[in-house]
């Protein structure tokens, strides 16, 4: 799937997955890994989508209940399915 304006910024020097997904220039999420992508939504669109903030997180364990951020693990097709949606939610407010 093509989405005009979307690119992936792999960072120099990193080996460890990490790389940002920018929609006209301006960063909204990032992968950790090949298995965990951070995503900029809005604290309503988190709640309206039943998301909550992972309890065992490694990367961000002490993050607020309230950011804008929401880390979103990749373990089934079907998570990949969701972040797709999710994603174009959070294209739709940049």
């Amino acid at each position: 799937m093509q989405i005009p304006g979307l690119e992936e910024k792999h960072w120099p020097g990193r080996d460890d997955g990490f790389s940002s997904l920018l929609y006209r220039g301006k960063e909204f999420a990032h992968f950790h890994d090949d298995f965990e992508l951070d995503l900029k939504l809005t604290k309503t669109l988190i709640a309206r989508e039943g998301l909550s903030h992972p309890e065992n997180s490694r990367v961000h364990p002490n993050r607020s209940k309230n950011s804008q951020w929401i880390e979103l693990p990749i373990v089934e097709n079907s998570d990949v399915e969701r972040i797709v949606q999710l994603v174009k939610m959070a294209i739709q407010k940049l």
